[in-house]
C-alpha cells in the first residue's frame, strides 16, 4: 500500500465521513448539525480537518448556496460504499450471533395494504432491530421494481410467469360483486352475471391485478366486459359504488367496515367471489438477506394464522349475513 494511503487511513474518521455525508446529502451545514445533533461549529470543524486531511477543498459558497466539488463528488461515492459495506457487515454479524437485523424493503400492491400491516405486527414482534419500509403501488410499477430487482420482497396478486421469479402464496384473495345499499339489483332473488357487468361497472386502471381477474373470468366465461368509468384506485371505486355511480368487483377485505356498517351489499352472483392468492414474489437469482429470510420464513410458518385470523374478519362480510 502506497505511504501516502497508509497516511491517509490513519488520519481519516468515521465520524469525519458520516459528518461529510450529512453535508453532502442535506446540502447544508446547518440541517447536517441538526441531522446528527452537533453544532454548525462542530459541523465545519470536521469539515476542514478532512479537507485538510484530503488536501482539497470538498464545499463552497457561491452566493448563500452551497456547492460540492469535484473532490466531493468522488469523496460521496466512496463514502457510499464504505457505509454499505459497513451496514451489511452489522447485519451479517448479527446473523451469526443468532440476531436479525438490519433492513427489509417491502413492495405491497395496492390490495395487499389491507392485508401487509397484520403481517408485520407479529413479525416486528419476533425481529425488532428489523427496520421495515413498505411503498404501496400499482401492479405495473410492482413489476417494474421487481424487473429492477431495487427492493427486497414484493407482496402482490397475479404473478408475472414472462420472467423466473420464486413466489409463495399464503393468502386467498377474495374479489366479490358489491352494490350500495338500496340498489336495484339487490330486489332480484338470481342475479346474471351479464347482468351485474352491465349495471355500470366501475374498474381499475388496465394492468391492475384486479382487473386483469375480471378479464380472466370474464374471457374464461364468455362475458361481455363494458366499463362504465375507470378509477385509479380501490378505495376511490368503493367511494363511487357509495356515491350510487354502479357497481365493482373489489377485494372483500378492503370493504369490511362498509360491509359491518350495510352501506356495501355483496350479491350473490354464480362464478363469484373470483380467488386469487396473495404471493411474496422475488427474482428468483436473488441472495436473500438476513430480514428477507426471516421474513419468507415467517410467512411459510404462519400461513394456516393468517387464513383463520382474515377468514374471521372476513365474516362480516358474508351474503347471507348482509343481505
Amino acid at each position: 500500500m502506497p505511504l501516502s494511503a497508509q497516511k491517509l487511513i490513519s488520519r481519516l474518521t468515521l465520524r469525519q465521513l458520516q459528518v461529510f455525508r450529512a453535508v453532502y446529502e442535506q446540502e447544508s451545514y446547518s440541517k447536517a448539525g441538526e441531522l446528527l445533533g452537533l453544532t454548525q461549529p462542530a459541523v465545519s470543524s470536521q469539515i476542514r480537518q478532512l479537507e485538510q486531511t484530503l488536501n482539497q477543498p470538498l464545499f463552497e459558497y457561491v452566493g448563500r448556496r452551497l456547492f460540492t466539488t469535484a473532490a466531493a463528488e468522488r469523496l460521496a461515492s466512496t463514502v457510499n460504499v464504505l457505509f454499505t459495506e459497513l451496514h451489511e457487515l452489522q447485519t451479517d454479524l448479527d446473523s451469526l450471533s443468532g440476531n436479525v437485523s438490519g433492513e427489509l424493503r417491502l413492495v405491497a400492491v395496492n390490495t395487499a395494504q389491507y392485508v401487509v400491516p397484520y403481517m408485520l405486527r407479529a413479525f416486528l414482534n419476533l425481529y425488532p432491530q428489523v427496520h421495515v419500509s413498505v411503498r404501496v403501488m400499482n401492479r405495473a410499477a410492482a413489476i417494474q421494481c421487481l424487473n429492477e430487482n431495487s427492493d427486497d420482497l414484493v407482496i402482490m396478486g397475479l404473478v408475472p410467469t414472462q420472467k423466473p421469479l420464486t413466489s409463495l402464496p399464503f393468502l386467498d384473495n377474495e374479489l366479490v360483486p358489491v352494490v350500495a345499499d338500496g340498489h336495484p339489483l339487490l330486489e332480484q332473488i338470481n342475479v346474471p352475471p351479464q347482468a351485474f357487468l352491465d349495471a355500470g361497472l366501475l374498474v381499475r386502471e388496465p394492468g391492475s391485478g384486479s382487473r386483469l381477474a375480471l378479464e380472466n373470468h370474464c374471457q374464461q366465461n364468455r362475458l361481455l366486459l363494458r366499463p362504465a368509468m375507470e378509477i385509479g384506485s380501490n378505495d376511490a371505486i368503493k367511494h363511487a359504488v357509495l356515491a350510487g355511480l354502479g357497481v365493482a368487483v373489489l377485494p372483500r377485505l378492503s370493504i369490511l367496515p362498509e360491509l359491518q356498517l350495510g352501506s356495501l351489499k355483496v350479491l350473490e352472483i354464480p362464478g363469484f367471489p373470483l380467488r386469487r392468492s396473495w404471493c411474496v414474489v422475488y427474482p428468483q437469482g436473488k441472495h436473500p438477506t438476513p430480514a428477507m429470510r426471516a421474513f419468507t420464513e415467517y410467512v411459510q410458518q404462519n400461513i394456516r394464522h393468517f387464513e383463520q385470523y382474515f377468514l374471521n374478519r372476513c365474516q362480516i362480510g358474508r351474503p347471507d349475513q348482509m343481505i
